[in-house]
């Protein structure tokens, strides 16, 4: 354990990663920050309480323990887009995600702090994900990444719409096998509760595009789901035990898919 991160170190070769669940805002930081910030809205809440069944599965599981709003650590250390063409958050966030500004007047984060908080924050939890990669391919021959997301079903500022509720990203087919992705979409087209897609609006951030490498011998996939399905959508944004508890088994089902799937069948 450390300030930056927990890791729970599984037995086989899968590692889930909720990289958005941390809440933490160091005073400095805090003190720039609109009061609104401080709630951290924005949060993947609950991630790491709804796949605690890694632990179950023989899994891996990384949690990090600050907010996004500190440093985004599913954007790249370069700051480039994700998503060209659309608005974006960046690697130090300065909106929220409805639009309105993070920081008092004059107060954004310039390039020398944006270089801290990488090296502070970012990094740690980043050289951590990567070894424990490593690790499971030295010890099964392969390695999968689950990056487990959440967010509001409509938020106008950064997409149209309402997402479905299940969005599975593979970066558009190249993060992952075919047959993995096809298998994982067998696995949400076979039950009705839940609407899905597979590579629409989120096909994968940063983390699912620079780790997913099929050919050589990981495997990595996105799972953005919208907030109704585990919890309260309004503030204080409480878990719901009930809508848990119909979506826990199907993220199971596919973090067990993973686990079934074996190399060399593409």
């Amino acid at each position: 354990m450390n300030d930056i991160y927990t890791l729970h170190e599984g037995s086989r070769p899968l590692l889930i990663s909720v990289p958005h669940v941390g809440t933490v805002i160091p005073p400095d930081i805090a003190a720039a920050l609109v009061p609104r910030a401080l709630q951290t809205e924005d949060a993947d809440w609950h991630l790491d309480r709804l796949y605690d069944f890694a632990h179950e599965l023989g899994a891996s599981l990384i949690v990090p323990r600050h907010a996004r709003y500190v440093v985004d650590l599913n954007r790249p250390p370069e700051n480039t887009p994700m998503y060209p063409g659309a608005n974006n958050t960046e690697l130090c966030p300065t909106h929220f995600f409805t639009g309105e500004p993070l920081y008092r007047p004059g107060r954004e984060p310039d390039a020398a702090e944006v270089a801290h908080r990488v090296a502070r924050y970012w990094r740690p939890y980043h050289d951590a994900l990567a070894a424990e990669l490593a690790r499971l391919q030295a010890a099964h021959g392969h390695a999968l990444l689950f990056d487990g997301h959440s967010i509001q079903a409509e938020l106008p500022w950064l997409f149209d719409g309402r997402l479905p509720d299940l969005n599975l990203g593979t970066a558009g087919g190249s993060s992952c096998a075919p047959a993995l992705r096809d298998a994982l979409a067998r696995v949400l087209a076979a039950q009705s509760r839940f609407s899905h897609v597979v590579d629409g609006r989120f096909k994968g951030g940063y983390i699912t595009r620079h780790y997913g490498r099929p050919a050589a011998g990981v495997q990595a996939v996105q799972m953005e789901m919208v907030w109704d399905c585990c919890m309260q959508t309004q503030a204080p944004y409480a878990y719901d035990e009930a809508r848990a508890a119909e979506v826990q088994p199907l993220l199971r089902a596919l973090a067990q898919a993973m686990l079934d799937w074996q190399p060399g069948g593409d």
